[in-house]
């Protein structure tokens, strides 16, 4: 059963529009996670988007042969390390929920 994993994101809000400041720095780990979902069994596809009307959210959308490979990737400890850094830059937790077709 192929699944969906949808992963959102906020910018937090920083005095005088300083957030873009962690965009550098975001951006990099975000790649970094890309770059080891691509190497993973199961892995599909993903993608980014920004929200038009709150440009401080990010959704992502991972697309996965089963659940099983999701859920291998999720509990993989060099991603938890990574999805730990990106948390830390946010200051808030990433949202995960997961659909199948």
């Amino acid at each position: 059963m192929t699944v969906r994993a949808f992963m959102t994101r906020d910018l937090p809000k920083l005095e005088g529009g300083r957030e873009v400041e962690l965009l550098p720095r975001l951006s990099s780990l975000l790649f970094d996670l890309r770059t080891m979902a691509l190497r993973q069994p199961g892995y599909i596809s993903g993608e980014t988007m920004r929200n038009v009307e709150n440009p401080s959210e990010f959704l992502v959308i991972s697309t996965w042969r089963a659940l099983e490979d999701w859920q291998n990737w999720f509990e993989n400890e060099k991603r938890e390390k990574l999805e730990g850094k990106v948390d830390e830059i946010l200051g808030s937790h990433t949202q995960y929920k997961i659909y199948s077709y």
